[in-house]
């Protein structure tokens, strides 16, 4: 039997919720190991003017436990 862990972290970025998920991931990928997936929670994104400025996640990233 498997033992999944799931840890849940906010990222943002500048170029999309995309890239966005693609940060969380990475950082993540520092110190996790193993990771299997990721499920985007909840996007948000900041508005300055009539510009969206910063795209943000809120995502939960699953990974396999040794």
């Amino acid at each position: 039997m498997a033992v999944v862990k799931v840890i849940e972290l906010l990222a943002e970025s500048k170029d999309g919720w995309e890239a966005a998920t693609r940060d969380a991931v990475k950082e993540a990928s520092k110190t996790v190991k193993n990771i299997k997936s990721v499920y985007v929670k909840e996007m948000q994104a900041v508005v300055e003017g009539d510009e969206i400025t910063t795209y943000r996640v809120n995502v939960k990233i699953s990974f396999l436990v040794d």
